[in-house]
């Protein structure tokens, strides 16, 4: 009998050079800068890769995946779908463009029964989303907000991340 470790994957993606639609990958790079994360802990910056992120999405057992989202609410509104949701027509249709090469990855996965077990959605609605390396001030503003939200969900699957020390610390 092997001792399996489950391992989460953490996925940002959308697209950099559009401002806010980069907010998945920026949420990435804040948590490889702030923290240290156990080997079972796995981040990964999506971009719009598609496909080619099929070895990742089946290497683990559950998966938080952050991105915009095209909500009802004012730009910087947190929107969580779970696994159910995502499969839903409704979460389909409000999702960015190329969350839906997203869904269709995942169900790449689930038919050859290597998809993770579990899916966490966490969507930000978007400010602004023109060309442009930095977020808007409002969703710069969500980023420790949202990474707090995934260091919770990682604390409650028992995986620790430790703060990494900014310059001057003891």
């Amino acid at each position: 009998m092997t001792n399996h470790r489950k391992k989460i994957g953490v996925l940002g993606i959308g697209n950099l050079l559009l401002g806010d639609e980069g907010f998945g990958v920026h949420m990435i790079r804040y948590l490889e800068k702030h923290w240290l994360f156990p080997d079972e802990v796995q981040l990964m910056d999506g971009g719009t890769a598609g496909i080619y992120m099929a070895p990742f999405l089946e290497d683990v057992d559950r998966l938080i995946v952050v991105d915009v989202v095209a909500g009802d609410g004012p730009p910087g509104t947190i929107c969580l779908f779970d696994g159910e949701d995502l499969r839903g027509a409704n979460a389909q249709l409000r999702m960015s463009p190329h969350q839906l090469g997203l869904l269709e990855v995942l169900e790449i996965c689930r038919l050859r029964e290597l998809a993770p077990a579990k899916v966490q959605f966490i969507g930000v609605v978007p400010g602004r989303i023109e060309t442009g390396m930095e977020l808007s001030d409002m969703l710069s503003g969500r980023v420790p907000e949202v990474a707090g939200m995934i260091l919770n969900t990682l604390e409650e699957e028992g995986f620790h991340a430790r703060n990494i020390p900014g310059p001057g610390a003891a």
